[in-house]
């Protein structure tokens, strides 16, 4: 999923510097105002022609790497075309609301710059995964995942349909692009389409990734389903990321309605580990997908959306309010009395 931001001219004009001068050793970028904007070139620490990409890096470390702030660096790092590595730094202690639209937003910055021009992307949760050992360390990581021949690939979807028939649970990937398949439990899906029938009885459906398959899954609901708003709160998972589908009946202005919510939560989780903050990462970029399972193949309207950080952000008040604005009713100019009258 992308998120909607686009290239800045300044950025697309520091960006044609890099590619066309051997003077600068990176260019860093961030997001402001919706667009994607340069901040700084970073030079090189001796001249090109003696330096090297480990050397380099002494002057990315410090001062431009701060342990709150998210950045992208893109880094001219290798010999021949392309030249570029495409660093997303997202660290640890960086806002939350800043991570997740870093993340959903990495791939827009390589599109619109124009992937042909890097040769790896690399995300980072700490300044230290972006020193020369922590290269070296992805390098070795990388040699590793040797490319799988077209045989290989074949034989290993095979072997994952066989394991699935055999396990008599299944998935369902939904393609919303060629770099984008997202799976999904069928027990999920039969879910969101019992919910899509008004009067099924179906009145909630709570998603979750898990973060060892990357499947979207059922996740476990304690007690009935809700009958308000509070009730939906307390029933929301306040420490881990939710998609939560919620079937409101309620009465309003003398008549009733069913309206599906759909809420996405993701709240705070300060002192988690990097392969956790990775995971939590996947939620913003398979939002729309899970929107589009729901609405394509379980045949739901979603009325109203909600996106928060902590459940307790939604209150009955507000999930009213956007359901049944208010409409303000202007009054006619009233000609003000004469004196006296």
């Amino acid at each position: 999923m992308q998120s909607g931001i686009s290239a800045s001219k300044e950025l697309l004009s520091d960006f044609n510097t890099l590619l066309g001068s051997d003077t600068h050793f990176g260019l860093l970028a961030t997001i402001k105002s919706e667009q994607l904007v340069p901040v700084t070139f970073l030079t090189p620490s001796q001249p090109a022609s003696s330096s090297t990409f480990s050397q380099n890096l002494t002057s990315l470390l410090a001062p431009h790497l701060q342990p709150k702030e998210a950045l992208y660096v893109l880094l001219r790092r290798f010999d021949t075309a392309p030249y570029l590595t495409a660093v997303s730094y997202v660290p640890d202690a960086a806002p939350v609301r800043q991570k997740m639209l870093f993340a959903s937003t990495r791939l827009t910055l390589t599109r619109e710059l124009g992937s042909e021009h890097f040769r790896e992307t690399v995300f980072a949760t700490s300044a230290e995964e972006l020193s020369a050992r922590g290269f070296e360390k992805h390098d070795a990581h990388a040699r590793l995942e040797a490319p799988l021949t077209e045989e290989e690939r074949s034989l290993g979807e095979v072997k994952r349909a066989e394991a699935e028939a055999g396990s008599g649970t299944g998935t369902r990937e939904i393609h919303l692009s060629k770099n984008l398949a997202m799976p999904v439990d069928q027990a999920a899906v039969a879910a969101l389409k019992e919910l899509g029938e008004e009067g099924a009885g179906k009145g909630l459906v709570m998603l979750k990734i898990n973060p060892e398959t990357e499947v979207v899954e059922l996740a476990p609901e304690d007690g009935p389903t809700p009958s308000s708003i509070p009730e939906l709160v307390k029933a929301i998972s306040p420490s881990e990321p939710r998609f939560t589908f919620y079937r409101f009946d309620h009465s309003y202005g003398g008549g009733t309605s069913s309206p599906v919510l759909f809420v996405y939560s993701c709240p705070a989780a300060p002192g988690i580990k990097a392969k956790g903050i990775k995971s939590r990462m996947m939620y913003p970029l398979m939002k729309r997908a899970v929107r589009t399972i729901a609405e394509q193949e379980a045949g739901i309207k979603i009325e109203r959306t909600f996106e928060v950080e902590d459940p307790s952000e939604i209150t009955e008040e507000s999930v009213l309010g956007e359901l049944h604005p208010k409409v303000e009713v202007r009054q006619g100019f009233s000609r003000p009395k004469r004196p006296g009258r």
